[in-house]
């Protein structure tokens, strides 16, 4: 049994959000990078550079990539021979998040009660996923969400009739409605399969997978490249000002269903697609 003072956990948490919001993953570099070079369209182009300057900007100066700096996500896989101590842990990660948010300087935009709004004035609490895993690790994957692209996410319980030409429609569906609203050129996760509240999840934790990999399952990585062309079809493009570069990149997880069901959850992310990982 490995043994694991949870002050460790916060320490992390904090200094994770405040990197995540000052630095774009690589995998998102390289994304914007491609597009950059890829796209067509004369404005779109000149959207693309200037989130490319916008990026270094904020690297350089500190100053957070986007003025939203989200609800902090935290994915936290614990190795089943982890034991914690030092404290509770779910309180730990809340104090990372404050800490990180408040010494960070970052936006505040958590409200204690979703009806009445009062700000919790240091973005906690968390959004937290925990899975039991074999080992003596713990894996934190910290993604804050901004709501511009958060609000546009769509869940659809689809029919088994409905099938895979269903599973695209729903996905397009939801890229339309989102246009400009979500900030693109966007990141698509998308869940199928499992239930109501595993599709939503999945499609969640997708965004954090790294983009431009794909599915190990040859059907999910031949509907992923499929669906990211169909998007960049759209012409929406950077900034919804038109041009092929509508989506950087589209992650599918998938999971078991039931014989009645077909679960279709589609989280759809900015061009930041803010996710940071750390192995403890």
């Amino acid at each position: 049994m490995r043994e694991i003072d949870v002050s460790v956990i916060t320490d992390n948490v904090a200094e994770m959000c405040i990197s995540v919001n000052h630095f774009l993953s690589d995998d998102m570099k390289c994304a914007i990078e491609k597009s950059y070079d890829n796209e067509k369209n004369e404005l779109g182009k000149v959207i693309l550079e200037k989130l490319k300057d916008n990026l270094q900007i904020a690297g350089e100066e500190m100053i957070p990539i986007c003025q939203d700096t989200g609800m902090a996500v935290i994915i936290m896989k614990v190795g089943q021979d982890v034991h914690f101590t030092g404290g509770n842990i779910e309180d730990a990660i809340n104090e990372g998040v404050r800490k990180g948010y408040t010494e960070g300087f970052l936006r505040k935009s958590v409200v204690d009660d979703p009806l009445i709004r009062n700000n919790t004035k240091d973005n906690t609490p968390a959004v937290i996923h925990y899975f039991i895993v074999p080992g003596d690790k713990v894996e934190i994957t910290l993604a804050p969400k901004g709501f511009g692209s958060e609000n546009m996410s769509k869940l659809y319980m689809l029919k088994p009739a409905d099938g895979i030409e269903g599973v695209k429609n729903a996905v397009l569906q939801a890229v339309k409605d989102a246009g400009p609203n979500a900030c693109p050129p966007m990141v698509l996760g998308v869940g199928i399969g499992g239930t109501f509240e595993k599709a939503a999840l999945l499609s969640k934790m997708a965004l954090t997978r790294e983009v431009g990999s794909h599915s190990e399952l040859p059907h999910i990585k031949e509907l992923e490249e499929e669906l990211l062309e169909k998007i960049n079809e759209l012409n929406i493009g950077p900034a919804g000002l038109g041009g092929s570069t509508t989506a950087m990149g589209v992650n599918i997880e998938t999971y078991a269903t039931h014989i009645a069901g077909l679960p279709v959850a589609v989280n759809i992310c900015c061009h930041v697609n803010r996710h940071i990982k750390k192995v403890i």
